[in-house]
């Protein structure tokens, strides 16, 4: 048994390893054959290996791991159109190249939202990257300094699916404005990206600073897209409302 386990060792086989001695005694007790053993064995290294694949995923993507399905109140947004989010959780827009577009006031669900979505999507074994927009156009600024612009780009545009949070937060500085139109340029028809917005569509303009970039940039993001709005006001502000009026 020592020969054995040096050897698994030395194949870096964690799971079998931790499971040998369980899976061998279960298997004289219930007298298996030697493939249904050595199957055993290996259902319990591809599980551990998948495992280890998804956290990896996970960390890569920056995603909320709180911020999932089973933890979002669809009942703060009953207009939703739940069978809509039934065919976007089951991420089939990331094949087709779409994208999704989630535009309404702040702290009303989007990013959580968004969130859930690219959990799913690494759970299904989509790479994702999430960021907030003004912080990876300050990334990209950044690079142009440290000659680092080009690989931060490519990271960029690698992921299955790319989520962009908060955009309208912030007016954009015109070399941003280009940076963001590269990103929607090279992704389009290519790869799905998620959309986070307090504005509608028609503010955009004053938000990009150029009404005809802003034209370029819409037309691209909602060809192929599926669009939620969202109503009401700040899941936060009910929550603190909640909270004040228990504590009164």
């Amino acid at each position: 048994m020592q020969q054995l386990e040096n050897k698994l060792k030395y194949l870096r086989m964690s799971a079998v390893l931790q499971s040998l001695k369980n899976h061998n005694d279960t298997a004289q007790e219930q007298q298996l054959s030697y493939l249904e053993f050595f199957e055993m064995l290996i259902e319990d290294e591809c599980a551990k290996r998948k495992a280890n694949v998804l956290r990896q995923r996970l960390a890569k993507s920056k995603l909320n791991t709180q911020k999932s399905f089973e933890h979002y109140d669809l009942n703060f947004q009953p207009e939703l159109d739940k069978k809509m989010l039934s065919e976007i959780r089951s991420c089939r827009f990331i094949d087709e190249h779409k994208n999704i577009i989630l535009i309404g006031k702040p702290g009303t669900g989007k990013t959580h939202l968004a969130n859930a979505i690219g959990l799913e999507a690494a759970a299904r074994g989509y790479s994702v990257l999430f960021t907030h927009l003004h912080t990876l156009l300050e990334k990209l600024a950044q690079g142009r300094i440290d000659s680092s612009h080009r690989r931060t780009l490519q990271q960029i545009l690698a992921p299955d699916l790319l989520i962009l949070d908060e955009i309208g937060f912030r007016s954009l500085a015109p070399q941003a404005l280009d940076d963001f139109f590269e990103i929607i340029r090279h992704r389009y028809e290519h790869k799905s990206t998620i959309f986070t917005s307090n504005r509608n569509f028609e503010d955009w303009g004053a938000i990009l600073g150029d009404k005809v970039m802003a034209s370029a940039i819409i037309d691209r993001i909602v060809h192929h897209a599926h669009i939620l709005k969202f109503n009401g006001d700040s899941f936060r502000i009910k929550d603190f409302l909640a909270h004040l009026d228990n504590s009164i």
